[in-house]
């Protein structure tokens, strides 16, 4: 009986041993990576930066997906209901996840029951950017501009409840200035319409904002950083500009369905992880306005609770709500 009861108990573990090491394995398989904003943007930046590298560790073709829709909800809610088997990740803009419930917002899902963190991946502060046309080279030139035409001045955001848009209209708030804010269903597209001068300004993050301040299409006014950036030391902080403590930034990071097997988020995690360590990677990221920030999924589920926790209170001390 002793003997049976060994036997059991090592085909057992035997085979969850196997199940975990199937499980990991990913060699010719297709992940595919849904960014839930339109191409361009900081989320489908990183993702397209990183999708080769981690397909090439895990023997993998991983294809990168834009499904924009309502503000992000439509491509992140088709992997909270995909498969829990790690072959369908949502990149991400987490403060959609974080701040959007918090604000109000319905979402057809419940970011911290149906999805699985996996890991940080950067953090790109905002440029806050006006249209050259806009009679503006400071913060305070804007505040005075807008003061002067209440209603007049028009701000792009990449959806309502972004990182982005909070930081607009946050910043509004605190300069008591009025901005129509105007979502649109990814970063490229509103920045395309400030360039165009449909919109005047915008916070956005500094990866995809950077290429048209360097080209001389947009006028940047300040980098919402606590320190100002290594690449742009002539830039002022939001801060020091007169708004003592304004930190913001787009944190991006990479889930998947919940219920997916530890080991596959474990392996996933690690792997990320590395690509964001390959110097040429991180360099290029450094240069471009992002910084790599790569956590355990222990570490990353901590912050989507403390992040959804700050924008909660945030609310209730601002007023400031989704519809």
């Amino acid at each position: 009986m002793r003997l049976l009861i060994r036997s059991v108990a090592t085909v057992a573990a035997t085979a969850l041993a196997l199940s975990a090491v199937s499980a990991q394995n990913f060699s010719g398989k297709t992940i595919r990576i849904i960014v839930p904003y339109a191409p361009g943007g900081t989320s489908d930046i990183l993702a397209r930066a990183l999708s080769n590298k981690v397909g090439e560790a895990l023997g993998a073709t991983v294809v990168v997906d834009n499904k924009p829709g309502a503000n992000g909800v439509l491509g992140s809610d088709i992997v909270a209901k995909s498969a829990p088997d790690g072959m369908t990740l949502l990149l991400t803009d987490v403060s959609g996840l974080t701040s959007a419930p918090a604000l109000g917002a319905k979402l057809p899902f419940d970011a911290a029951k149906d999805l699985a963190p996996i890991t940080m991946i950067a953090y790109s502060p905002h440029l806050a950017v006006v249209n050259p046309a806009v009679p503006a080279r400071t913060l305070a030139e804007l505040v005075t501009a807008s003061k002067a035409k209440v209603g007049s001045f028009s701000a792009a955001t990449v959806g309502a409840g972004s990182a982005p848009h909070l930081a607009g209209a946050l910043f509004a708030k605190r300069a008591g200035v009025e901005w129509v804010f105007v979502p649109y269903k990814g970063g490229a597209q509103a920045l395309t319409d400030v360039v165009a001068g449909h919109a005047q300004v915008m916070f956005n993050g500094m990866l995809a904002t950077l290429p048209m301040v360097k080209s001389n299409q947009l006028r940047v006014l300040a980098v919402s950083s606590e320190k100002r950036w290594p690449t742009m030391p002539d830039v002022p902080t939001v801060a020091e500009s007169g708004y003592p403590g304004f930190v913001t930034g787009s944190w991006q990071g990479v889930l998947a369905a919940a219920s997916t097997p530890p080991e596959i988020v474990a392996r996933l995690n690690a792997e990320f992880a590395k690509a964001l360590a390959i110097p040429e990677i991180r360099e290029r990221l450094m240069a471009q306005g992002a910084e790599p920030r790569p956590m355990t999924s222990v570490q990353f589920a901590e912050f989507l609770r403390g992040d959804t926790a700050k924008w909660t209170q945030l609310a209730k001390e601002t007023g400031i709500k989704l519809e």
